[in-house]
């Protein structure tokens, strides 16, 4: 087995990451924009981070509205995540690519997303060029037929993911375990 190891420069990314559309309200009208950076912060309350370039259009709607959704499409809507990458609300009104809908926050989230999340905004920590917006997760909304015992099943919503910096796009594969009884046997051995 070859363990040399190569240096490989400072821009890694940890992946895969989650694909996501990321809901706001700006100028009155829905807006979207495909975000990969984004992770779960905080058990309680429930907060996830969510990072923006802030010279996005999304990043104000966000600001300004105090509250943004976060819907995870599947492998099949790569085309309409990826274009919501690609043009700015500013001159693009991608909401009309989805069926919308609103519950608590009156967030904008997408009907054909198997999961969508409503986020109020708890904090916002400025990066170099970045903003950290850390919402507090208010409500989920899972489509039915992506649920496996009440909980949201991976197989069944085929998320999609990204790595960077080979701007590739993949969905999940098979599960090979079962965290927290994995490694079991080897704690019980060493102690």
């Amino acid at each position: 087995m070859d363990l040399e190891r190569k240096s490989i420069g400072s821009n890694v990314f940890i992946y895969p990451m989650p694909v996501t559309l990321v809901g706001t309200m700006v100028d009155g009208r829905p807006n979207f924009m495909a975000v990969g950076w984004i992770s779960r912060v905080n058990a309680s309350p429930p907060l996830l981070a969510v990072g923006i370039n802030r010279k996005h259009h999304t990043a104000r709607g966000i600001e300004e509205g105090e509250a943004f959704s976060v819907n995870f499409p599947t492998a099949e809507m790569m085309d309409r995540a990826d274009y919501c990458g690609l043009v700015s609300g500013r001159d693009a009104d991608k909401s009309r690519l989805f069926d919308v809908f609103y519950a608590n926050l009156s967030v904008p989230m997408i009907q054909e997303c198997p999961l969508c999340l409503e986020c109020r905004l708890w904090r916002t920590v400025g990066l170099p060029s970045n903003d950290l917006f850390i919402g507090e997760i208010v409500e989920s909304h899972a489509l039915e037929s992506c649920l496996s015992d009440g909980k949201p099943d991976l197989q069944k919503m085929r998320p999609l993911l990204l790595t960077m910096p080979d701007n590739s796009y993949w969905t999940v594969g098979e599960r090979v375990g079962r965290a927290w009884e994995a490694g079991m046997a080897l704690k019980e051995q060493r102690g």
